[in-house]
């Protein structure tokens, strides 16, 4: 069965402690749970709330370019609400990842290398499938890249922000973070967690940015002062 505009695709995870982790840093440590989540990341957050935007406005079929997390969320997401997706991803996703998107119905193309996987399945899409425009005023056909336009995209960070939200209604009126932390790559988490500590009036809150050595695309951006393109991604993990 389809889900309606109304419903929700993520669900509301656990705030857990973690016990050795608050052991070896001498402070209560509290893990959001996002691994529970039906296509095991956060990303169904933003995802599914950027595709219930899209689907109000008119019936789309979507194309997002990943390397995995976004890609099994758009798939969970599409499939739930009856729409075609096709997923792009880099020859290096494993073929497990692979039979996953496949598994909820996506159409799985493969293209190219990390580090010139973007503008070779940018050129795939629009070249040979002709089945999206650039994400326009009404949305349709959209192409859903995880590591740009996050800021132009404000939808994927509003559905981010309930991360926040339901952090702030775990642990109870009057108690806050001491500092947030979280994985870095495109941006799309870091936005959703701003906007969620600005909804819960945490703006105060630190947030401590981690990224992978080896993909470190914004930490690199941040040195420089100006959007980079690393020469190669030598880490995924």
């Amino acid at each position: 069965m389809n889900c309606t505009m109304s419903e929700r695709f993520h669900l509301n995870t656990p705030l857990l402690e973690s016990v050795s982790m608050s052991k070896q840093l001498g402070t209560t440590v509290y893990l959001k749970m996002e691994n529970s989540q039906p296509s095991g990341s956060f990303k169904i957050r933003g995802i599914g709330h950027f595709c219930q935007q899209v689907g109000e406005l008119s019936n789309v079929s979507g194309t997002p370019i990943s390397c995995g997390n976004a890609g099994m969320a758009a798939a969970f997401v599409a499939r739930k609400m009856g729409l075609p997706a096709t997923v792009v991803v880099p020859s290096s996703t494993s073929q497990l990842v692979v039979r996953r998107l496949q598994d909820q119905g996506a159409t799985v193309r493969i293209v190219g290398k990390v580090n010139s996987f973007f503008p070779q399945a940018s050129r795939l899409l629009c070249n040979r499938l002709k089945m999206f425009e650039v994400f326009q005023e009404h949305h349709r056909n959209s192409r859903w890249q995880p590591f740009q336009n996050t800021i132009h995209r404000p939808g994927r960070a509003e559905g981010h922000a309930s991360l926040i939200v339901e952090a702030a209604a775990s642990l109870g009126p009057g108690v806050k973070p001491g500092a947030v932390l979280l994985s870095v790559g495109g941006g799309g988490l870091l936005c959703g967690v701003i906007h969620g500590l600005k909804d819960v009036g945490w703006m105060d809150v630190p947030i401590i940015a981690v990224e992978t050595v080896g993909a470190d695309c914004f930490n690199a951006a941040i040195k420089a002062g100006k959007v980079v393109t690393l020469v190669d991604i030598t880490r995924l993990v």
